[in-house]
């Protein structure tokens, strides 16, 4: 037969409230005695202390520094503040578009060390150090790349807020193709399938792209 429960309905010789929060209370204790200026603990494990741990951002506004359209700039952000809104709200680069906010439009697209990336979806501190472009930085000065010729020849933007996304998706395309490597339609649709354009101008942009890769614009770089 099983031993009787005690009037707090824990077995004798098992764990009673008051057991437990005595344990609690020695354990506290005896975590506060360790040697914080140690490397180690009495156990042998590493301790990490205030010299030695890694530098935390925030919440305040933290200066963040990287290469933006071939310049480098310096914005003051929390770091909770994405790059997009970095870019629009504090370096007034208003290229990228907020559309979704959630990375499912690609209107915010910008290209970070030469590869396409959400803008809503990073941090603006995620990019310290890098280089971004945005749609103003496929220009040089204010004469428009081929690219951005070739889509207003071929009516390849109408509402607009899907252009900027577009271009750089498109641009990116056309910098990653081995030098003299034709392109595909199936090639830029891929390229383009993140990029959701309300107006259905899928078709011209294609053509847009297709053209610049063919060489037969006035300036066939992107």
């Amino acid at each position: 037969m099983s031993e009787p429960a005690n009037r707090r309905g824990a077995p004798k010789g098992g764990l009673t409230r008051r057991g437990l929060f005595r344990g609690v209370g020695t354990a506290t204790l005896l975590g506060g005695c360790v040697d914080r200026t140690s490397t180690t603990d009495p156990g042998g494990h590493a301790v990490v202390d205030d010299a030695t741990a890694p530098a935390e951002l925030g919440p305040d506004r933290v200066p963040v520094r990287f290469t933006l359209n071939g310049e480098s700039v310096e914005a003051a952000v929390e770091p909770r503040t994405t790059l997009l809104d970095a870019l629009r709200l504090d370096l007034d680069t208003t290229g990228p578009k907020l559309v979704c906010d959630r990375g499912s439009c690609s209107a915010c697209l910008v290209l970070v060390d030469g590869l396409p990336r959400n803008s809503c979806m990073m941090l603006a501190h995620d990019v310290a150090g890098r280089e971004v472009t945005t749609v103003e930085g496929l220009s040089k000065g204010d004469e428009l790349s081929a690219l951005q010729h070739a889509f207003v020849r071929h009516d390849a933007l109408q509402c607009g807020f899907c252009t900027s996304g577009m271009l750089i998706s498109c641009a990116a395309l056309l910098r990653r193709r081995p030098k003299g490597e034709p392109l595909t339609a199936t090639q830029v649709q891929d390229a383009i399938a993140g990029n959701l354009c309300r107006c259905g101008t899928y078709p011209h942009v294609v053509a847009a792209v297709l053209e610049v890769a063919s060489g037969k614009t006035e300036r066939a770089g992107a």
